[in-house]
């Protein structure tokens, strides 16, 4: 995490790229668990934590200046305890658990360009205030 009020977009960006490498990583262990009997499904939650931190001000802006990011953590849940799809109590549907997990490699390789673009974008005001 960088420590300075020009990087604040990157270290959001930063926080969302570790929820969702979390996610991928407790979506293959769900794969991996699909024949397991008892298994239930895991996921994280980050989404909430990150509305709740950039919701409620008057700009972007403002909210990701004030963002805590101590508190932008994925958390790890087990998913419809109570449910099983199966007669040996295992919850896992192997192609649902395909597509969130093409749905979070979308994402996640979407947060990297964003934080690239944002290196360009400082790294674009530097030379131009360098005079180069």
């Amino acid at each position: 995490m960088i420590s300075s009020g020009a990087y604040n977009y990157i270290n959001v960006l930063e926080k969302t790229a570790d929820a969702s490498w979390l996610r991928h990583s407790v979506i293959s262990n769900n794969i991996a668990n699909a024949d397991t009997p008892t298994y239930k499904r895991k996921d994280v939650n980050f989404q909430s934590y990150l509305e709740e931190q950039l919701s409620g001000g008057v700009s972007l802006d403002d909210e990701v200046a004030d963002a805590e990011l101590d508190l932008l953590n994925g958390s790890i849940y087990t998913d419809y305890s109570t449910v099983s799809y199966r007669l040996d109590g295992n919850n896992v549907d192997i192609d649902t658990e395909n597509s969130y997990m093409a749905q979070n490699q979308i994402k996640y390789y979407t947060v990297l360009d964003s934080i690239s673009q944002e290196f360009s974008r400082l790294r674009s005001v530097c030379k131009s205030g360098n005079g180069s």
